[in-house]
């Protein structure tokens, strides 16, 4: 899976496992050129790149995703992490692997949006 991780979550601790089962995974943190990229910004580049959304900032980035929406302007799929802590990484990766088996084709995740 073509995923995209926003800028609040740990390109080691999370970027790192999800590489190792195969994904193919970009982390704004790690990438300074990415530094305060504001969150319109983000979701045009993962739909660009047509990866994935993975963030913690569901406060900003579900109501984005319903403006896309309702402007019938598509994304890659968005991952919203309301209920876990950003040092949670083995829950966090666990929780975006159950929702990639679920729905393991890239194509699916076409402005699907879920949350855990």
């Amino acid at each position: 899976m073509r995923l995209l991780l926003d800028a609040n979550l740990s390109p080691r601790g999370i970027a790192t496992p999800l590489r190792s089962a195969g994904h193919d995974v970009v982390a704004l943190a790690a990438d300074p050129a990415f530094e305060g990229l504001d969150d319109p910004l983000v979701l045009e580049l993962a739909a660009g790149q047509k990866r994935v959304l993975v963030t913690r900032n569901s406060r900003d980035f579900a109501p984005l995703a319903r403006e896309w929406a309702e402007a019938s302007h598509h994304h890659a799929g968005l991952i919203l992490i309301w209920t876990l802590d950003h040092s949670q990484f083995s829950a966090i990766v666990t929780g975006i692997e159950r929702y990639v088996e679920r729905w393991p084709e890239q194509e699916q995740w076409r402005d699907l949006v879920v949350a855990f």
